[in-house]
């Protein structure tokens, strides 16, 4: 059993020495429930991003090793509700972890297991190394958001044994053995009172269409009946511009728009170098009825490696309001809630 440790009531001072600061745990993981996060809904986008890299993670290891796959090639993400339990569980067939990473990913705020693995990966020499989306080490603890208590369990690929790791957030944790399971790791979260509307179907999907309809995983529902995909798991803006139709660039435009028409000028290319980027705009055919608008705010919508961060993310000029569109970027500096962007010569 691993437990998370306490802050010192008291500090020494040691006169011209280095000291390292010292942290109130459960103050922190309350401002990070209550401050970082303006919008409750965010946690499930959070949580299905860790399980995406964890997927890709897998996807990425098994080329080298196939036996990591354990004859179940299946990469899916799965939300299960649970209305009488009062849980909400995000399920993923990725790569696991043991007992030592739950308590060193879950167990270290700001700590990015993901970013460990990048890094890892680069000092390795890999050059085809996975783009995955975790870069702050604090998303997972969105769930205290909606939940007073949360059960991780985890099994790595290739191994029988699997650890579960528990937390109320107040400043402790615990990391026990548990039964293995399907290879992967499976999240339960024990929702609060005020927050059981997210056990319903139609707001679980809304979530997803909107914040993670675009990643390329499949992400089922296993709700009211058969268990059902909920994403397109496909991002046009990534695609070949010469691999997308006519038809298809008027219906996404249609999606984006709300309009009949389709678009008078289409801008679709990926940009390499410095910054890295994929841009599918869309000069619309009709004038909008609020063009002339001056609060009028841009509509270009701004992901991060498929994952949505903000529709208005005001990255063209204010004169280019009307134009519609997508631009996806790895590199954009994001605030510590992903929610929108920070003044920097690279978004200028």
């Amino acid at each position: 059993m691993a437990t998370a440790s306490r802050s010192r009531s008291k500090i020494k001072a040691t006169t011209g020495e280095p000291q390292a600061f010292q942290a109130e745990v459960a103050k922190i993981l309350k401002l990070m429930v209550h401050s970082v996060y303006s919008d409750r809904d965010v946690f499930l986008r959070e949580l299905v991003s860790n399980s995406s890299d964890a997927l890709d993670k897998l996807r990425y290891e098994s080329i080298a090793s196939p036996e990591l796959l354990e004859g179940e090639p299946d990469l899916s993400i799965t939300i299960t509700p649970d209305r009488e339990k009062k849980t909400l569980t995000i399920t993923d067939s990725g790569i696991g972890m043991s007992a030592d990473e739950l308590a060193s990913n879950l167990g270290t705020i700001a700590r990015s297991g993901t970013e460990a693995y990048m890094k890892g990966a680069k000092d390795y020499g890999a050059t085809d190394a996975p783009d995955l989306i975790g870069q702050f080490g604090v998303g997972f603890y969105s769930a205290f958001m909606v939940a007073d208590r949360v059960e991780v369990f985890s099994r790595p690929a290739g191994t029988r044994t699997a650890h579960v790791w528990r937390s109320d957030g107040l400043g402790t944790f615990t990391v026990d053995k548990a039964e293995p399971g399907h290879r992967g790791t499976r999240i339960v979260l024990h929702l609060k009172e005020d927050a059981l509307d997210y056990l319903d179907d139609w707001k679980i999907e809304a979530i997803v269409r909107n914040y993670s309809d675009h990643i390329v995983h499949p992400i089922r529902l296993a709700g009211e009946g058969e268990a059902r995909q909920i994403n397109s798991g496909s991002a046009i803006w990534m695609r070949g511009k010469a691999e997308v139709t006519a038809e298809q660039h008027k219906e996404f435009f249609d999606s984006l728009a709300h309009t009949a028409g389709p678009p008078a000028l289409t801008i679709h290319y990926r940009a390499e170098g410095r910054q890295e980027y994929s841009v599918l705009l869309y000069v619309p055919g009709e004038k909008p009825f609020d063009l002339y608008d001056p609060e009028r705010k841009g509509k270009q919508r701004l992901y991060v490696r498929r994952v949505f961060i903000a529709d208005d993310a005001q990255l063209l000029p204010p004169y280019l309001r009307f134009v519609r569109g997508v631009i996806d970027s790895a590199d954009m500096p994001l605030n510590l809630s992903r929610e929108m962007l920070q003044n920097n010569p690279d978004v200028a």
